[in-house]
C-alpha cells in the first residue's frame, strides 16, 4: 500500500515552530486514508498502520479542540469559534450598539489551521486533508476533537448538546433537553429555558439559559436556573424560587424548627386571637390561620413558606 509522504521544512525554524507540515500529494489520492486524533497527536491512519502528522498543541481555541477557524457572517471577521466571537463582540469595551452574537447556523466559511485554506464548512480540509474535528455537526457548524463530551445534535432544540443522547430526552412543551431521570417526574413549564437566569440575568443578544455554557438545574417547580446561582442563593439562606417563590428543596426539617420556635414564643395577649388570611407559596392554597410573628403555617401542606394576604 502506498503511504502518504510527509515533509518537514527543516530550513525554516519559524515554520517548524508553527508545526506546519506539507504533503507530497493531495489528500484525495490517499484512497481510504483518514485523518484522526487519538487523545493528543494528529495521525494519518491507513489500513496497515499510522504515521504521525502533527501534534495537537497547535489548537489555540480555549473552548474547543479543533483545527479550523470560522468566518463570522455577521461581521466578516475570523475567530477560533463562536464563543470567541461572542466574548470579543460583547465585551465591556464594545459599544453597546455594536454588541452581538454570531448566528451559528449561518456560518458558511472555515479556515484550516494547518494550511490556512478558506473553504466552505466541511470536516476534512479540501487542501491539506486535515480532519478539523472528530465531532462535526454540519447544522451547527461545530468542530471538536474532544469526543469524551459525548456530543450529539438534538433536532428538537436545533443545537448540539453534550452528555450523550442516551442520557437525555427532549421535552416538547419545555422545548429543551432534560436528564432521562426527570422524564416522568419533572413539571412541564412552557419554554422553561427560553429566558435569562433569574439571579444573574446572563443574557446576550440571542442567548438564554437554553444556550448557556454554564450548568443549568431544574428546580422542583419546573423553573430553571444556573447551578452556581442556586448554590449562591442557598449560601445566603434563600430557599425559594425567584420566579414563583416555591421551595427549591425539602424544607421539612426547617419547618419542624419553626414549630419548636413558635411553641417557645407565645404572643402577647392582644394578638392571641388574631386571625389572618395566608396564601401558601408551595401548594397554592388559601387559609385563615392564627397570626404569629415568627410565621404562619399552611394547614394543608404544613409549610411556612406563606404570605399574608389580609
Amino acid at each position: 500500500m502506498v503511504r502518504p509522504s510527509i515533509l518537514e521544512d527543516e530550513q525554516d525554524a519559524s515554520i517548524q515552530k508553527k508545526g506546519r507540515i506539507f504533503f507530497k500529494m493531495p489528500f484525495k489520492t490517499f484512497g481510504k486514508s483518514l485523518l484522526k486524533v487519538f487523545g493528543g497527536p494528529l495521525v494519518v491512519s491507513n489500513l496497515d498502520g499510522f504515521e504521525v502528522l502533527e501534534d495537537s498543541t497547535m489548537q489555540r481555541c480555549p473552548h474547543y479542540r479543533r483545527r479550523c477557524r470560522i468566518r463570522a457572517p455577521c461581521c466578516n471577521e475570523i475567530f477560533d469559534c463562536r464563543h470567541c466571537h461572542n466574548e470579543a463582540k460583547n465585551g465591556i469595551n464594545v459599544d453597546q450598539k455594536h454588541r452581538h452574537d454570531i448566528p451559528r447556523h449561518l456560518v458558511q466559511q472555515v479556515i484550516c489551521s494547518l494550511c490556512g485554506t478558506e473553504q466552505e464548512v466541511r470536516q476534512i480540509c479540501i487542501s491539506c486533508g486535515v480532519c478539523m474535528g472528530r465531532y462535526f455537526c454540519e447544522i451547527c457548524k461545530l468542530f471538536d476533537d474532544d469526543i469524551s463530551k459525548k456530543q450529539y445534535h438534538c433536532d428538537g432544540c436545533g443545537i448540539c448538546r453534550i452528555g450523550g443522547r442516551e442520557n437525555f430526552f427532549h421535552c416538547n412543551k419545555c422545548r429543551c433537553c432534560y436528564s432521562v431521570l426527570l422524564k416522568n417526574s419533572h413539571p412541564c413549564v412552557e419554554g422553561a429555558m427560553h429566558h435569562d437566569c433569574p439571579v444573574c440575568f446572563e443574557k446576550t443578544a440571542v442567548q438564554y439559559l437554553f444556550e448557556s455554557r454554564y450548568d443549568v438545574i431544574v428546580m422542583p417547580c419546573g423553573h430553571t436556573i444556573h447551578k452556581s446561582c442556586l448554590k449562591e442563593m442557598q449560601e445566603h439562606y434563600q430557599y425559594a424560587c425567584p420566579l414563583c417563590s416555591k421551595s427549591v428543596c425539602d424544607m421539612s426539617k426547617v419547618w419542624e424548627k419553626f414549630d419548636v420556635e413558635i411553641a417557645a414564643t407565645p404572643m402577647p395577649e392582644p394578638y392571641l386571637n388574631k386571625m389572618v388570611w395566608i396564601l401558601c407559596n408551595d401548594c397554592g392554597s388559601t387559609s385563615e390561620v392564627q397570626f404569629h410573628i415568627v410565621g404562619q403555617k399552611c394547614p394543608n401542606c404544613k409549610s411556612y413558606n406563606t404570605r399574608q394576604t389580609r
